[in-house]
């Protein structure tokens, strides 16, 4: 049979790596949440916001950013937060996803008093709901499929709004509008603290740490302060890195901040993006950084159809960079990036794939096991390494039941 079809691509064990809880609400439960909670939206059902909100394609990164204003003000206080978290989790669930990483910035939940323990405890306490009751079938409890796992990913932030900035200046101490850059930093290394104890406190299995936000003017080096942090207390690192700026700021992501992963990372064959003029031979320097990075085995978590929304010069996925990271061998993983916002499902990503670029039932299956590998499994290394034969057995079994040979 076609490993292509729809149905293969459903049944086979899959990871989402990057996505974002509050890019992924379910819109009826959007609709419902603003509703109990006076939330002005601009419209009240699902076709209306799918029309003026949530879209297709976008004009901008500003246009796609819109819908995060209405999702992240419903989700601010400790059921609207769980309920995302469970509900984002049965919906991979359902299409197959057996390991899931969800990332959020607590900074921006805290409108109506939460704490970041608050916080970080409700989005856990839905997730974990989700994995017990999933972990509690008999197909799982008897070992023929896989159990389902997860792990949060805390978001800093390059930048805030004014309201936030102002907001950060005062818990800081800080003259705002002298020292954005400084608001900026302190907030991210005030995340990452509070982030490592409660981590440690409540025992959550929080997994790692990510920089989101406007990439250029806001350099990734600004919040090394909070990376040292994380690398010295065992969070593992991405950032958001190469989504609307150069191979510059991929440098800085991995040597600055010591990125395990990186989020989207398309510029990276971008020499005309170089900014710096001490770099002469510019596609010598994307050469030697696309070698470190694949040397290194630093993971891409490749947003397909995010990016073709966000950049209007990208008029199809055939052109994605995606083509350029598996001819250069880079270790690659499929992700949603943002569910609602983006109106797409990790199944909905390797259809895409697949039906863009070349790929074999071997690299397809490799793909799908990298993202297993490279995730920041909250258990041991062994129980790490037991998951992922669990899942290879598991994904060999569905091939076999299709018929699909490596």
């Amino acid at each position: 049979m076609n490993f292509t079809t729809t149905d293969f691509i459903r049944n086979i064990p899959k990871t989402d790596l990057h996505v974002h809880l509050d890019g992924s609400l379910r819109l009826s439960s959007l609709i419902e949440m603003a509703r109990q909670r006076g939330v002005k939206l601009p419209s009240e059902t699902e076709e209306g916001l799918r029309e003026l909100v949530f879209k297709q394609r976008y004009n901008n990164l500003v246009e796609y950013l819109e819908g995060f204003s209405y999702t992240v003000a419903v989700l601010q206080d400790a059921e609207a937060l769980e309920q995302a978290a469970y509900e984002l989790a049965l919906d991979n669930q359902d299409e197959g996803v057996r390991y899931l990483e969800v990332r959020f910035a607590p900074q921006l939940h805290v409108r109506k008093g939460l704490t970041m323990d608050n916080i970080l405890i409700s989005v856990n306490n839905g997730l974990a709901r989700a994995q017990q009751e999933f972990n509690s079938r008999p197909q799982v409890t008897y070992g023929a499929e896989p159990p389902f796992y997860y792990g949060i990913i805390v978001c800093a932030m390059r930048m805030f709004g004014p309201a936030f900035s102002e907001y950060y200046a005062s818990l800081f101490n800080v003259h705002q509008y002298s020292s954005n850059n400084e608001v900026f930093e302190l907030a991210s290394y005030e995340l990452v603290r509070a982030t490592v104890r409660i981590r440690d406190e409540q025992g959550l299995p929080i997994v790692g740490i990510d920089l989101a936000g406007q990439e250029e003017g806001y350099p990734a080096e600004n919040h090394r302060r909070a990376y040292d942090y994380a690398q010295k207390h065992f969070l593992k690192k991405t950032v958001h890195a190469g989504e609307a700026y150069g191979p510059e700021s991929i440098f800085q992501a991995i040597t600055d901040l010591y990125a395990d992963r990186l989020g989207h990372g398309y510029h990276l064959f971008s020499p005309d993006l170089i900014q710096s003029q001490a770099i002469t031979n510019r596609q010598g320097y994307v050469d030697a950084l696309a070698r470190y990075i694949a040397d290194r085995r630093i993971t891409i978590e490749v947003c397909l159809t995010s990016n073709l929304q966000t950049m209007p010069a990208l008029t199809s996925t055939k052109e994605h960079a995606f083509n350029q990271m598996l001819k250069a061998r880079l270790s690659v993983t499929l992700c949603t990036d943002n569910r609602l916002v983006s109106r797409t499902s990790v199944s909905n990503e390797i259809e895409l794939a697949l039906r863009d670029f070349d790929l074999t039932p071997h690299l397809l299956k490799s793909i799908i096991i990298y993202g297993f590998k490279r995730s920041f499994f909250p258990g041991s290394y062994p129980e790490k390494r037991a998951y992922v034969r669990q899942i290879i057995n598991y994904y060999e079994k569905i091939q076999h039941a299709y018929g699909v040979n490596d």
